[in-house]
Order: structure tokens, then C-alpha cells, then sequence
């Protein structure tokens, strides 16, 4: 076994398993960074341990394979609340830390907070590396461990501030399975009898849905979930995380279902009579707090990890298997149905699209200044190229771009922030990072863009050249509802506190100060004649589309009339 340094081995570990970069803030493990450059592995080093985070989760999900970050021990909590998306997502990422040393300990060391049980809640493995000669091991441990599975983000304390632990020399030798250099390492095939069932229930629904989760968008499934809607004739609506699945193009598309959702989507999985969860956990955004499906309907579940078969609906059937592997067999089974005979249904459910598209399409035309938001992503949906990625913001962000912008190419994606507002710009640089070669646009507005802005200098010094379009309308005016509510009739102007920013902050100065080119676009001809020029440019672009105060995404339909928020 060869002699070589803890530090040396992170290198040639992360470059066998195919990482391109790290995302990080200094110092941590730094004879491992010195290590990587003769390996070809981008150091990007960012403005915050939770943007590191961020850019590491989505270069995970755009790549399908594990992100990795870092930071030095005080900076481990930063990096703890960066993970709770990737969490959310299912997202393969590997972080590490530095940590305390035994000499120090109890002894008010400098910088030291007993922070390992943080990472408990946000990982599916939390670890410590107490002995160099344990680092093949455990390393090749949390490659297994993020992506087989349910994937999730991993973790390892190292001893020392900055990892120095990780630095001695020893007999080490890199364990790498290839096989877990990817999502999914494994694809598990469903048992014959339950897929028998689902077919036979599938085909004698007189109004089945199927909806796609984002366990369809890591399995790589989205050409067998077709086929098999297809072959069946059943309409598909998809959670946010896997919007693009089926185009919205597609006679049997519905949309997004649940709370940032489109109308249409809520009300025909509502309608319907046989929901099949297809990669998706059913839980409370998808089924706009467990109420799309109504209690009682007839579901169908498939998902790679059998806690989740009827966690949140009793199961009718129960397939544990790959989605991939899972709609290839259910397709293979399944006798075809001819359009005729399900045409009741299907029309029905193109009829609600086309009523809630004739409504959208009112405000997608819109010339109103300040813009609307929906103007905005129609011009992002026509602008975006054939192989273009959408990388979206949560809240607004999300709403907007959820119901507004049609993905219409099957090259084409899209990938969602999960929750954590402000992971758009750093989610979708690691983006970039992962497809250097593809078009990447990321929609956020000015309250999400706020949280990580220095990371512009990151893309413009590391020629991570994407696209950002900023919805600026000076404010959080998502809270609007919510404020109104809170001060009911007491109306005055302190309500703004809460939700106003300083109007005419022009975020497009800001962009260029920190190395990228910006834009203020205040009329929508401007963006349907700029988007295309910043596709081109060749570096960094922040477009600055200053918006309408006043317009708020629309809430979720709800069963009875009500409105979700």
C-alpha cells in the first residue's frame, strides 16, 4: 500500500469519482485544494459557506452526480443551514468541515462551538474522521452513502480548524466504486405481482393522473414516464422539482400541482379518480397541504425507497423501484389504450388547460409598465435556447416561473430551489459549473438576490457565465397578504416596514461594479430584444426588469373554492 498524505488522497478520491469542483471558503483542507490542481478540479472559492453550499447542490442535481463544499470550523454552522435544500431536493452533496482538536477541547479554544449535531438533521450521514488511516473508508462511505437511495447530502468533521487532520501521511490507498459516481448507482426493479395490479387498476380508472416527482428528474426517467402516459392515454401533472418531465407542450400535460401550482393541474388531479405518485413523497407542497388528492382517493405510489410507499396516503399498491426501471416495466405490461376509448377524461383535462391558459395568456401579453411577471417569463420561455436551463428561486420566484414559463423542448430543463430564499444565484452557478456548455438562466427577484449578491464577483472572477433575470420590484411583496392581515384595518405606512425596500435600487449598477454586465429593463420590448444578446455575451449578465409592485403570483385552487398559499 503506498505512503501518501490524507491530503493527497481527498484529491485523487474526489477526481477518481469525476468531481470538477469544490466550492468552498478558506481555509480548509488546503494541501488538498494544492493537490487538485495538477487533477484538473476548479477551485471556486465563494463569499459564504451557505453559497458554497448552494452552488454545490445544484451542481449536483444539474449533473446528477455529487457536488462537494467546505469551510473552516467556524464557518460549519453556515455551511450546516446551506444543506437544508439539498436535504429537501434529495440532492447527492459532500460537505466537510473543520473541527475541534482533542488538545483544545473543553478549553475555550478559539472559534470553537461543539457544532457536529447541526449536520444530524440536514444529512443522511454525519461523520468524524478521527484517524488518517480511516479517510479510504469513510470517504468511499459517503459517495455510497449520498447517492444510493433516496440521495441526500453527507458530512465529515475533520480534526482541526481547518482539517489539518486530514494532512498526515499514511498507507493509503483510494477506494473508488464508480458505480456510486452517479444517481442512481442502483435501479430496482418493482415485483411482478404489484406492477400487475397498477396496471390493472391504471387501465380500469375511468379518470387516472399520474404525478411526477422529482425521483423522475434523478432516475433520468422523464422519456419512460411519457411513453407510458402515452400508452395508457392518463394526463401528467408534476410537483414543481419536476416541472419539464413532460413538456408543457404535450396534449397530456396538466402543469404543476399543488401549491405553486397551476389551477388547472389542482383541479384535475382533484377530479380525478386514480393518482399515481410516480417519484414523488405526496407531501405537503405537491398536495397543497394534503388536500389534493382528497383523503380516500384511490392512489398508487412508486418511489426508490420503501418508507416513503404510503407515508402520506394509504397505498391501493406499493411499487419500490428506480423510476426509470419502475414506468419501464408498467409500460411493458400494459396493454395500449386507444385515445377513443379515454377521450371523456383526457378531454376533459385539456379543456382545463386551455381555460386557465386563455386566462394566463392575458397577462403573459401584457405590455403594462412597471412589467408584469408574467411578461417577464414568457419572454424567458421564448427566449430560452433549445438546451437551455431555467434555474428558479423559491417563493415568487418559483410561482411565477412554475406556472408562467412553458418548457416546450425536451432538452430543455428546469430546477427548482426548494425553499431557501436566495439559493437562486449560487444554486444556479453550480449549475453553470456542472453544464458549462449550456445556456443557464436564473430567475430570482430582488429579496433573493439580496442574500447572496457578492457572489456576482464569484461568476464574473471564475467565468461562471449564466444569465440572471431580476423580478425588482423594490419589495417582498409576497408578504403583502399576509401584512394586510396582521394590520387589518389599521392601514398607516409602517405596514412597509415589513415588506418595502428602498425603490430604484438599480441592481444592474451593482452587477457591473462586481465584474458582470448589467442591464435595467423597464419596458418589455427591451427584455424580448436583450435576452438573446445575453445568451451570447460571453460572461456574467444581470438583467435588472423592474416590476409591479402590486402583482402577486396567484394562490393554489383549492377544492371548494378556497386559495392556498
Amino acid at each position: 500500500m503506498p505512503r501518501m498524505t490524507g491530503s493527497r488522497l481527498v484529491a485523487e478520491v474526489l477526481h477518481g469519482y469525476g468531481v470538477t469542483h469544490v466550492f468552498f471558503v478558506p481555509t480548509i483542507l488546503m494541501e488538498a485544494l494544492a493537490e487538485m490542481d495538477n487533477l484538473g478540479i476548479r477551485k471556486i472559492l465563494t463569499h459564504g459557506e451557505k453559497a458554497a453550499a448552494y452552488m454545490a447542490d445544484g451542481y449536483a442535481r444539474a449533473k446528477g452526480a455529487p457536488g462537494v463544499c467546505m469551510g473552516q470550523q467556524i464557518g460549519a454552522s453556515n455551511l450546516a443551514a446551506g444543506l437544508r435544500d439539498a436535504f429537501m431536493a434529495g440532492s447527492p452533496v459532500i460537505a466537510f468541515t473543520g473541527g475541534p482538536t482533542t488538545g483544545g477541547r473543553y478549553r475555550h479554544a478559539y472559534q470553537e462551538v461543539e457544532d457536529f449535531t447541526q449536520f444530524d438533521s440536514v444529512t443522511k450521514l454525519n461523520i468524524q474522521l478521527d484517524d488518517v488511516s480511516r479517510l479510504p473508508d469513510l470517504l468511499s462511505h459517503m459517495f455510497r452513502t449520498t447517492t444510493s437511495g433516496a440521495p441526500g447530502p453527507v458530512h465529515m468533521r475533520l480534526r482541526g480548524s481547518q482539517g489539518q487532520g486530514a494532512e498526515g501521511e499514511a498507507d493509503l490507498e483510494p477506494l473508488i466504486a464508480k458505480t456510486f459516481a452517479r444517481v442512481p448507482p442502483f435501479r430496482p426493479a418493482p415485483e411482478s405481482e404489484p406492477v400487475r395490479e397498477a396496471i390493472a387498476l391504471l387501465s380500469r380508472a375511468q379518470k387516472p393522473i399520474i404525478v411526477a416527482g422529482g425521483g423522475v428528474v434523478s432516475s433520468q426517467a422523464q422519456a419512460e414516464l411519457v411513453e407510458l402516459a402515452e400508452k395508457l392515454q392518463i394526463p401528467v401533472a408534476t410537483s414543481l422539482t419536476a416541472k419539464g418531465a413532460i413538456l408543457d407542450s404535450h396534449p397530456l400535460a396538466v402543469g404543476v400541482v399543488g401549491v405553486y401550482s397551476r389551477p388547472c393541474a389542482n383541479r384535475a388531479v382533484s377530479e380525478a379518480d386514480l393518482v399515481f405518485f410516480v417519484g414523488a413523497h405526496a407531501g405537503g407542497q405537491v398536495t397543497a397541504n394534503w388536500r389534493i388528492p382528497a383523503t380516500g382517493t384511490s392512489v398508487i405510489q412508486l418511489d426508490i425507497d420503501p418508507e416513503q410507499l404510503g407515508r402520506n396516503y394509504p397505498n391501493t399498491v406499493s411499487l419500490h423501484a428506480d423510476a426509470k426501471v419502475g414506468l419501464r416495466h408498467l409500460t411493458d405490461a400494459a396493454q395500449r389504450k386507444a385515445p377513443e376509448a379515454a377521450k371523456a377524461w383526457t378531454g376533459r383535462v385539456r379543456e382545463l388547460v386551455s381555460e386557465w391558459r386563455t386566462g394566463a395568456d392575458r397577462m403573459r401579453n401584457s405590455d403594462a409598465v412597471p412589467l408584469r411577471p408574467e411578461r417577464i417569463c414568457k419572454e424567458i420561455a421564448e427566449a430560452l435556447p433549445a438546451d437551455g436551463v431555467i434555474v428558479s428561486d423559491t417563493g415568487h420566484s418559483g410561482m411565477w416561473s412554475g406556472q408562467m414559463i412553458e418548457i416546450t423542448r425536451p432538452t430543455q430543463r428546469y430546477i427548482r430551489c426548494e425553499g431557501s430564499l436566495g439559493w437562486g444565484l449560487p444554486g444556479a452557478m453550480g449549475v453553470k459549473c456542472a453544464l458549462p456548455d449550456r445556456p443557464v438562466l436564473c430567475f430570482t427577484g430582488d429579496g433573493g438576490i439580496y442574500y447572496h449578491l457578492p457572489e456576482l464577483e464569484t461568476a464574473s472572477r471564475c467565468g461562471i457565465n449564466l444569465v440572471v433575470v431580476v423580478n425588482n420590484n423594490s419589495s417582498l411583496n409576497q408578504e403583502i397578504p399576509l401584512v394586510n392581515a396582521a394590520y387589518k384595518e389599521k392601514r398607516d405606512e409602517r405596514s412597509g416596514e415589513i415588506w418595502r425596500f428602498q425603490k430604484n435600487i438599480d441592481v444592474a449598477k451593482v452587477a457591473e461594479t462586481l465584474g458582470c454586465a448589467g442591464f435595467r429593463v423597464e419596458k418589455p420590448g427591451q427584455l424580448k430584444e436583450l435576452l438573446p444578446r445575453a445568451f451570447a455575451m460571453g460572461k456574467p449578465v444581470v438583467i435588472d426588469a423592474v416590476s409591479d409592485e402590486q402583482a402577486l403570483a396567484p394562490t393554489a385552487w383549492l377544492p371548494g373554492g378556497g386559495h392556498g398559499h
